[in-house]
């Protein structure tokens, strides 16, 4: 899946010269915490949310420098910043307290991408691009929906019989780093018997329950398979009982 197919199309945006008091009240009635800032030709400038609003002369919320300016320039870049911030907290303007250096995406780029984005820049939201203009926004409740609506059950192949259920198992295995870093921890296809759509595991007593816990989300993920058994045997110096 990509972009643009879990995607909210029909954007809530604003005009740079829209008034921080219209821009609060239109995230009220909206109930939404942020929304891209377009120009006349849909192009995107910007972006502004709720924590563009946390600091604000009428609430009495804006940073005190003077007052607390010892501990407060700690959580800074640097003086250059104090500017800033007075004009964050004073403007009236979309303009004047909207972030310009946006991140955005491609309505094709793949929902693994934009996942990861989300998650390594920490934020909720991101704006889809499309030859610069916006044509829509993904959110991280827009993942949670995809994943909502799709089938829980593997896929059925017609031709998944015994032998390419445990092909396509080993080979799953040995993609994975968290299993190659594994020096001690080998499965060959011996350690794998696939019969009637059950996929046996033989397993050491001394592997972690999150190793286990891997292989059976691998297993059964394949499709085919119908159900995964354990079978422990003595980790290597342990005598059996």
């Amino acid at each position: 899946m990509r972009a643009v197919d879990v995607m909210t199309s029909d954007v809530v945006t604003v005009d740079p010269n829209t008034s921080v008091h219209a821009l609060a009240r239109l995230l009220c009635e909206r109930g939404i915490s942020g929304v891209p800032v377009v120009d006349r030709d849909q192009r995107l400038v910007g972006i502004v949310s709720e924590g563009d609003l946390l600091h604000r002369a009428e609430t009495g919320t804006e940073r005190r420098i003077e007052q607390r300016r010892s501990w407060w320039l700690d959580t800074i870049a640097s003086d250059e910043d104090l500017p800033r911030e007075y004009t964050k907290s004073h403007g009236r303007k979309v303009k004047d307290v909207m972030t310009v250096n946006v991140i955005s995406v491609t309505d094709t780029l793949e929902l693994a991408d934009v996942a990861t984005l989300l998650e390594t820049k920490r934020i909720k939201r991101v704006p889809v691009v499309r030859d610069g203009k916006i044509v829509g926004i993904i959110s991280r409740a827009n993942l949670v929906r995809a994943l909502a609506v799709t089938r829980s059950d593997p896929a059925t192949d017609v031709d998944s019989d015994d032998r390419s259920i445990r092909d396509k198992l080993l080979a799953e295995l040995k993609r994975q780093e968290w299993f190659k870093v594994q020096h001690w921890f080998k499965i060959w296809a011996a350690d794998v018997i696939v019969k009637d759509g059950v996929v046996h595991l033989w397993l050491s007593s001394d592997q972690t329950k999150e190793e286990r816990l891997a292989l059976h989300v691998a297993a059964e993920n394949i499709a085919g398979v119908r159900r995964v058994e354990e079978h422990l045997v003595p980790a290597p110096g342990i005598a059996a009982p």
